[in-house]
């Protein structure tokens, strides 16, 4: 008795369900006339047969091949088992071990036969793509969508690619861009449609990513062109991971995107639309936890008195057992020196010099090696000030006098605390003794009087971390023992009835020294 084990499969969910059951009814027409038997039947709906590693039905026929199941693999057409070279020929050479024979409707298939048609099967996927693209670009042409679906629109049905607005859903996406030229986050955004019980694009919840979406492929509705009028299409391109079978998306450039022009679909403005824009380049040059808006207006500053003596004395530390390192390294390359001069004056005196030439290269090695050294330890950083910094400085301070004049709500006002935190380098808290309160020290960006562009941020001195060497903006004290929000001290009236708007223009001025401030 021959076994025999019938494969069936088809490829889209777009096909007929029933494909399966007339595949198998004609493979048992077969085995019937070739007088085998079916003991096992295999079947895979909705999946392509360009890989056969995302295929359950295959991997199980081949699980069941490798225990010696049945004899005889029979299937409608090659096609059906393999459109992958690759996956024939790995998938052929173990059946040929285990002694298991491939069969069509028009019969057995032999190496060549079946090279061939998984040459031709694979051919065929390959021009489809083409054939898919070009219809798509055709699509792009006459100024029809060619992608999936958009929110804010609405699909013409009976006539594919036809988009018109959706203006209950187009007055969202206005909202969305408002709130976030505004300076709301993606994340806030989110939050409130969710609390407002609007329907997202998909799924059962508003999310971040669905706003902000993802700057490299284009994705997300802040990054949509569509708003404005503009069909984008072409932005990414599929291809299949050999190793897991998977589809990953890869970003094509600039230049094979393709462009079309469909003004009766804008719903953004063109000043909405680059304001928003602006603010997403702006935030795509930060990391994460800094392109992230803050909880509350310093959150992130405050940093420990007593990590930062620690720090502050561990640095000068080191810095003495440089200096001391540095000494030693001069008086060492002194002596080098003198030793060479006094080898080279030997030579002139008519000493061999096959006996000191060793000694010679030796030193002066030596004294290459302690030159190096030298220049690593003595190299200092400078911070040099770019043209028109202090200017810009003060123009920052007094933007936020103005600020602070205008809004009697410190904590609600997000460009108030955006002025702030740009001066702001950090909010030191240090304990007082015998729990007898705390001080605070609210320090500012020197940072700020540089180019940060062409200088890179980093602590130095004070260790105030991660916001460049900081100016001394003012100092308090408070007998509470409990440390209630830094917000207070920024809030209209900061200390003993001192108006905010004046004590920055004294206390943000760089020009002038430090203030202290004190609390009853």
């Amino acid at each position: 008795m021959i076994r025999v084990a019938i494969y069936a499969r088809f490829s889209s969910d777009l096909q007929n369900d029933r494909s399966v059951d007339d595949q198998i009814a004609l493979c048992r027409d077969v085995c019937a006339h070739n007088g085998m038997t079916v003991v096992l039947t295999f079947e895979d709906r909705a999946v392509s047969a360009s890989s056969a590693k995302n295929r359950p039905g295959f991997i199980a026929l081949m699980r069941a091949a490798a225990a010696k199941l049945f004899d005889v693999v029979v299937a409608e057409d090659m096609d059906r088992i393999f459109r992958d070279q690759a996956d024939y020929h790995a998938a052929r050479k173990e059946l040929d071990f285990l002694g298991i024979t491939i069969h069509t409707a028009t019969g057995k298939v032999t190496k060549i036969d079946g090279a061939l048609r998984a040459l031709m099967g694979e051919m065929y996927l390959e021009n489809l793509a083409l054939h898919v693209r070009r219809g798509l670009e055709g699509v792009i042409r006459d100024g029809r969508h060619a992608g999936g679906r958009a929110y804010g629109y609405s699909i013409v049905p009976g006539s594919p690619g036809e988009l018109v607005i959706d203006d209950a859903q187009a007055e969202i996406v206005r909202r969305i861009f408002a709130r976030f030229v505004a300076g709301a986050t993606p994340r806030a955004i989110a939050a409130e449609l969710n609390a407002d019980r609007i329907a997202p694009p998909r799924g059962a919840r508003w999310n971040a990513s669905t706003i902000n979406g993802n700057n490299a492929r284009g994705h997300g509705m802040l990054l949509n062109e569509l708003y404005v009028g503009r069909i984008v299409w072409n932005k990414v391109r599929m291809v299949k991971d050999p190793t897991t079978g998977k589809r990953i998306s890869r970003t094509n450039a600039k230049e094979q995107h393709r462009i079309t022009e469909a003004p009766q679909l804008r719903v953004i403005d063109d000043a909405t639309w680059n304001a928003a824009q602006a603010i997403k380049l702006k935030r795509s040059h930060l990391g994460a936890p800094q392109s992230r808006a803050p909880r509350r207006p310093l959150s992130g500053l405050l940093r420990c008195g007593e990590y930062i003596k620690v720090y502050n004395e561990e640095r000068r530390r080191l810095a003495r057992e440089a200096g001391d390192q540095m000494s030693k390294l001069t008086r060492r390359n002194a002596e080098v020196s003198r030793e060479l001069e006094r080898l080279i004056d030997a030579v002139t005196q008519g000493v061999d010099l096959a006996t000191l030439v060793p000694r010679i290269k030796a030193l002066e090695a030596e004294r290459a090696d302690i030159a190096g050294q030298l220049q690593c330890a003595g190299a200092t950083d400078s911070v040099t000030l770019h043209p028109g910094a202090i200017e810009q400085y003060r123009a920052d301070v007094e933007g936020l006098a103005a600020l602070a004049a205008e809004h009697s709500d410190f904590a609600e006002s997000a460009e108030l605390i955006e002025a702030v935190r740009r001066l702001v380098a950090g909010v030191i808290v240090c304990a007082e003794p015998h729990g007898r309160g705390f001080s605070v020290e609210v320090q500012g960006r020197l940072a700020q009087l540089t180019n940060s562009a062409l200088f890179p941020s980093r602590s130095e001195g004070g260790g105030i971390g991660g916001s460049g060497r900081a100016l001394p903006l003012f100092s308090t004290r408070r007998k509470s023992a409990i440390f209630s929000p830094i917000v207070r001290l920024m809030s209209k009236k900061l200390v003993s009835g001192t108006d905010l708007s004046n004590l920055v223009r004294r206390t943000c001025d760089p020009l002038r020294p430090e203030p202290c401030y004190r609390t009853a």
